[in-house]
């Protein structure tokens, strides 16, 4: 394709992503670096016979000015990043320092807000991402070889909760697993417990927000490859057949690897989505004992009165860092093979 035809087909794209990805993101590191002005506030003093008492006000007129003058606020460089609610340098030094073990210091820095969010959401990222991929080929794989009358009506059930809106998902399951929807009281009944409740255990939350990422993200893995296991070549998997290959082995040795640029297609899909999850905390009422680099920013920016956009600026790009620093393995392989094909 000519240079010219070519930048003339990508401009669009090019033009939305500048627009709608890459200012964005240039927005948000600036705010992130700056901080609200203070409020001015003045001194007056009020006396009478019995004596005088100094009154502190605040000069609306004075702040306002202010804010008008300098609307991103007061530079602040990168001390946003370093306070407690972020990477807290301070306490982390702190916490190594007196603490007698490593398993007293790790304690102690998930007690930290932006940890506490990181550890929950990486243990999500690495359940979630797998096993959605593995029981989506599974799923796939047992669709295709359902007769043809029932396969219609098996692809439209399966893709259910990818139609369902995953707050809306999210708060059926939340009703469910209550102790007087069906399958909390189903568990009390099993176990004999009426107390037994999946949320007020932080462990059985986080399984239960996994069961819900895998159960929502599986439709759209299916269907990926459901549509991959449609350009299998007949005319190989028969060679294999003839050769004596069984199902396993046919799976392994030629469907797999045909199917392995849509494998990582869904490995960079599922990370970023995952990595960025938040609607399941919402909706499960689960902050009290499941937090996210995503719902970091979400409470920060509700904060009333006075939403914290420095604070939610930096969390979002340290959200970006590390959705970047997931998908650069798997972007350095797919170049490489990229590039070992053109040669």
């Amino acid at each position: 394709m000519p240079n010219r035809t070519f930048f003339w087909f990508i401009l669009p794209a090019m033009t939305a992503m500048i627009l709608l990805i890459a200012l964005p993101i240039v927005s948000v590191l600036i705010q992130s670096v700056h901080i609200q002005h203070e409020q001015v506030l003045v001194i007056s003093e009020s006396c009478d016979p019995f004596g005088c008492t100094q009154v502190t006000s605040i000069d609306t007129e004075a702040t306002a000015k202010l804010r008008a003058e300098k609307p991103l606020g007061r530079f602040i460089g990168l001390d946003t990043y370093t306070d407690r609610a972020h990477l807290a340098f301070d306490e982390i030094s702190m916490a190594w320092n007196s603490s007698d073990s490593m398993g007293a210091f790790f304690k102690r820095v998930l007690n930290l807000p932006l940890y506490k969010a990181l550890a929950f959401t990486i243990t999500y990222t690495v359940f979630v991402t797998p096993l959605v991929i593995l029981f989506g080929l599974a799923v796939a794989v047992g669709v295709n070889n359902l007769p043809k009358i029932v396969k219609g009506p098996t692809v439209f059930i399966s893709l259910l909760p990818m139609i369902i809106t995953p707050l809306v998902g999210s708060i059926i399951l939340f009703w469910m697993v209550d102790g007087d929807g069906i399958i909390g009281a189903m568990l009390q009944r099993i176990f004999e417990d009426n107390s037994l409740s999946l949320k007020a255990s932080p462990k059985l939350t986080w399984i239960m927000l996994i069961v819900y990422g895998v159960w929502h993200h599986l439709p759209f893995s299916f269907i990926v490859f459901y549509a991959g296991l449609q350009t299998v070549s007949e005319d190989t998997m028969e060679a294999a057949m003839i050769d004596g290959a069984s199902s396993w082995q046919r799976m392994i040795n030629v469907v797999v690897p045909h199917l392995m640029p849509l494998v990582i297609f869904l490995l960079l899909i599922q990370l970023m989505d995952n990595f960025r999850v938040f609607e399941p905390i919402i909706g499960f009422s689960a902050d009290a004992h499941a937090t996210s680099l995503s719902w970091i920013i979400f409470n920060a920016l509700r904060e009333s009165g006075s939403p914290l956009f420095s604070s939610a600026g930096a969390t979002s790009m340290i959200t970006i860092v590390g959705v970047v620093i997931l998908l650069v393995p798997l972007l350095v392989h797919t170049y490489r093979g990229y590039n070992k094909k053109s040669n």
